[in-house]
């Protein structure tokens, strides 16, 4: 396994795929107003550690904004237009989050990406999160967009099998991946989360997850 650490500037794009690129610092400037909506949006949809298909509650806490919202339970992992603990919508996906998600897509080569969903997870100290490729969307031809805030993080990129090797990644606050093309069905993953003290969110990470579900 490799490692890949960086001190780069903003504006920055490394491409470590044919359709895998790493963006610096991308969405630091406007890092404080995002977890502010985090918080806005938890507020009426609270985080939680959903249940695996197999009854086995997930390392990460999660919550959802836009059209619908990605869920699992016994019944398996799919997309829901409505929260499943309340009943009520999700809440609407911020302009600042949209127009940031399509914005990485564009730098990364993949225009017009619209998303309809952000996946928001936590990360606790400890907290990971298994190799898995997302498939659950209806829509493999846009990208997926992720933006990382808080806690520094070790994500894990492979191959398109599971036993594939993986490349490690170093990803800090304000630090952004797009993934897409010929990498889109990648497997993907996050070490356990170190220990640290950020200065807006204190020893957790947050992570945007933005996808065209539909």
């Amino acid at each position: 396994m490799s490692s890949l650490y960086h001190h780069l500037a903003p504006g920055f794009v490394e491409r470590l795929g044919a359709g895998f690129a790493f963006l610096p610092r991308f969405a630091e400037h406007v890092a404080p107003e995002l977890v502010e909506a985090v918080g806005a949006i938890a507020a009426c949809a609270p985080f939680r550690r959903m249940e695996t298909p197999g009854g086995r509650r997930m390392s990460v806490a999660m919550t959802n904004c836009g059209a619908c919202g990605w869920v699992s339970g016994r019944s398996g992992y799919r997309y829901a237009t409505a929260d499943p603990h309340t009943g009520a919508p999700w809440p609407a996906m911020p302009e600042l989050f949209s127009r940031l998600a399509a914005g990485a897509a564009e730098r990364a080569g993949f225009s017009c990406f619209d998303p309809d969903v952000c996946l928001i997870n936590r990360y606790e100290v400890g907290s990971r999160l298994t190799l898995h490729r997302d498939s659950d969307e209806l829509d493999f031809s846009a990208p997926i967009v992720s933006i990382s805030l808080g806690l520094p993080a070790l994500f894990q990129w492979g191959g398109h099998s599971r036993s594939d090797g993986t490349l490690q990644l170093e990803l800090r606050h304000g630090d952004a991946l797009v993934w897409g093309g010929v990498d889109r069905l990648r497997y993907h993953g996050v070490l356990p989360l170190r220990d640290g003290d950020h200065p807006l969110l204190g020893r957790c990470r947050v992570n945007l997850t933005f996808r065209k579900a539909g």
